[in-house]
């Protein structure tokens, strides 16, 4: 099956003040599907048409020459913007407790300590990409992916993704990288991304 841009589980303007809908609707309307056209046209009569992004992304040198990059970017693409919508909810923010908190604390020190290497690894992102907090196969770690990368490729298991691509925060923030992050943290979904970490154990 192809893929689809899914709906957002929440309104184009649920998550202001921190992102505006302007942005949103950009974001999700025009930025995702364009991945998820570029993507379905490359796959399109291959073996690989219908392959779920995840499972594509860690086979990524199985692809044809031809198509690799282009699914790459594409797939890639599809896989970190659902993962990225589904990691924000309206009046989200706040800190993860239970068994989250914990690896949070027992990886980086504290929750703010996570913060401050999260917010820097998106900050120090040259170019376009993203920062992810990952579960590497031994505990959580802070990794940066450039373009549309995810950190399945290297066999990392990725919990929160943060988009600090120009279109995720250029109408609000212009070229205030660092003020759109700190606002990003107010959006986040704990209840989502420790789904994912119960899921790795």
């Amino acid at each position: 099956m192809a893929y689809q841009v899914p709906d957002l589980p929440y309104p184009y303007d649920a998550l202001e003040p921190h992102i505006d809908e302007a942005t949103m609707r950009v974001h999700h309307d025009k930025h995702h599907q364009a991945y998820v056209d570029k993507a379905n046209a490359a796959l399109e009569g291959t073996e690989w048409e219908g392959v779920a992004p995840r499972e594509i992304l860690t086979r990524l040198d199985e692809l044809p020459d031809e198509i690799r990059t282009t699914v790459r970017n594409n797939a890639g693409g599809q896989y970190n913007h659902c993962m990225f919508w589904r990691s924000m909810k309206p009046d989200g923010g706040g800190e993860p407790s239970g068994d989250l908190a914990e690896a949070i604390s027992a990886a980086f020190g504290s929750f703010e300590d996570f913060k401050s290497k999260l917010k820097d690894a998106g900050v120090t992102r040259f170019g376009s990409g993203y920062a992810w907090l990952v579960h590497d196969g031994s505990g959580l770690a802070i990794v940066s992916t450039p373009n549309q990368d995810n950190p399945v490729t290297d066999g990392q298991t990725p919990l929160l993704g943060l988009d600090v691509w120009e279109h995720a925060y250029y109408l609000g923030y212009q070229n205030r990288r660092p003020d759109y992050i700190d606002a990003w943290f107010n959006t986040i979904n704990w209840e989502t991304v420790a789904e994912r970490h119960a899921d790795v154990g």
